[in-house]
């Protein structure tokens, strides 16, 4: 722990500068002896450093008093910090103010969208920019309690490595709670992830989280379940809930069937990515059985009766199931040619500070082959 504690600190030394990276550095360097005086070295590390990632879109009269909440809160945990905006081709003042907090605070840096690509694509590029071990994030519209913050970092040192809000009081309207709530059930449902509120951008992720999980389109909704689908540990804190006081939503009715879609294509990706075979084929399989069986029945039916077949429907139908069949057998086995290409043999055997996919290694980084030695011959088999 001390080692890493270590690295820490010289992380911090980038994230923000003047006195208030100093005081930050010296309190990681107090916590790094007390770890080799109390001889809690092989323990879990801490949280070592903070980045706030906030995608933001018009949200230019929220942006100030934001920082200064987050700015409070955060140098009060006493932890490296650094907060990362994104404007996601904001068309109004937005960026200027950004600008403006970045002239007076180091810790705040931003990237400015060519035009708005939305939140996964925000929170992707976010992701990539962020430092710390620990990466939280918020909505820019004040509705996400800053004061929070130690509440979730509480929660992963619990032993989690995703942790969700869940805003049991939501200041909002109805347009936007009612399909808030019949998408959560939802999601809850069949995904399997036990959460109430996957819409709360409030969250907190360890590093190997935003690493290890592909956002793009409208997946941002869907983080608990991608960590959940590669072993991550997912878990839920109820938080604070403010009503908006600047600007409007961007989301209501209208997000509810596209929110639907992404969840067919998030199902396929954690259930069946890796099995196509057992999408498609059982249904082609279906179909085939189907088609040969009602053209047997009309084969049967020809020789014993002597009937005209070939005008009937039901030829068309037994044609129409079998080449169904076959094309989704095909897609299937088109599928795991894909993903057996997709897929190395076997892990790599690195640690697992290095590969998101593994929680923990022994043995890796010094093993050798144990020779055995030989068993000593006894006098009477002489």
């Amino acid at each position: 722990m001390a080692e890493q504690l270590r690295q820490d600190a010289a992380v911090a030394g980038g994230m923000v500068a003047g006195r208030v990276a100093l005081s930050e550095v010296r309190a990681v360097a107090a916590r790094i002896d007390r770890a080799d005086a109390d001889g809690t070295s092989d323990a879990e590390p801490p949280v070592g450093a903070l980045s706030i990632v906030v995608p933001v879109f018009n949200e230019e009269g929220n942006l100030r008093e934001l920082h200064a909440r987050l700015t409070a809160e955060l140098r009060g945990i006493g932890l490296p910090y650094e907060i990362v905006l994104v404007d996601d081709g904001s068309t109004d003042g937005t960026w200027a103010a950004i600008r403006g907090l970045g002239e007076t605070d180091p810790a705040v840096i931003a990237l400015r969208h060519r035009r708005n690509f939305g939140k996964a694509q925000a929170l992707a590029n976010g992701f990539t920019l962020a430092r710390g071990d620990v990466v939280v994030t918020m909505d820019g519209d004040l509705q996400d309690d800053p004061a929070e913050l130690p509440r979730f970092l509480d929660a992963l040192a619990a032993g989690h490595d995703l942790v969700s809000g869940w805003k049991q009081r939501r200041q909002d309207p109805l347009g936007k709670t009612a399909p808030s709530r019949l998408f959560n059930w939802t999601v809850r449902r069949v995904s399997g992830v036990p959460l109430h509120d996957f819409n709360c951008g409030f969250k907190a992720y360890r590093r190997e989280v935003t690493g290890a999980i592909r956002l793009y389109g409208e997946l941002h909704r869907f983080t608990p379940v991608l960590a959940a689908a590669q072993g991550f540990r997912v878990g839920e804190l109820p938080v604070k809930h403010h009503p908006r006081r600047w600007g409007k939503s961007k989301y209501g009715w209208s997000r509810l069937v596209k929110g639907f879609l992404d969840l067919l294509t998030v199902t396929f990706l954690t259930q069946y990515r890796q099995r196509p075979m057992h999408l498609f084929g059982l249904p082609g399989l279906l179909a085939l059985a189907v088609g040969v069986a009602i053209g047997l029945f009309l084969s049967v039916d020809k020789i014993v009766t002597g009937v005209t077949i070939g005008t009937r429907p039901l030829l068309l139908l037994a044609v129409l199931l079998v080449v169904i069949g076959a094309q989704f057998f095909g897609l299937g086995l088109l599928g795991e040619f894909l993903a057996h290409g997709s897929n190395a043999p076997g892990l790599d055997p690195a640690p697992s500070d290095s590969n998101p996919l593994i929680r923990d290694s022994l043995g890796l980084s010094e093993r050798v082959l144990t020779r055995p030695e030989p068993e000593p011959r006894s006098t009477a088999a002489r």
